[in-house]
């Protein structure tokens, strides 16, 4: 699945509630998730892990719905690799 339609089936599955409940909630809920995911990485099994990157992923879908950002254009940033130097791997001191 790619990133045009994941984001567009977490709005159409959460949508609705996240608009509800709010951007600052959906901040809170992210945060708490990327939490969740840092414990997972430092202790958990791959399982858990699989489990927390696809919660940070699908809250910060959510928030970019919210919000009006299109991950897609946002990873555009990265397409040349190194946003600063432009160079892949990375070239920065």
């Amino acid at each position: 699945m790619d990133l045009d339609d994941f984001q567009r089936l977490i709005d159409a599955t959460f949508g609705r509630r996240d608009r509800a409940r709010g951007v600052p909630s959906s901040v809170a809920w992210l945060a708490e998730e990327v939490g969740e995911l840092a414990q997972s990485v430092r202790k958990g099994s791959h399982d858990q892990q699989l489990h927390e990157f696809g919660d940070v992923l699908a809250w910060l879908t959510s928030l970019a719905n919210q919000v009006g950002v299109n991950l897609s254009e946002a990873a555009q940033r990265y397409a040349d690799g190194c946003p600063r130097c432009a160079s892949i791997p990375c070239g920065c001191p």
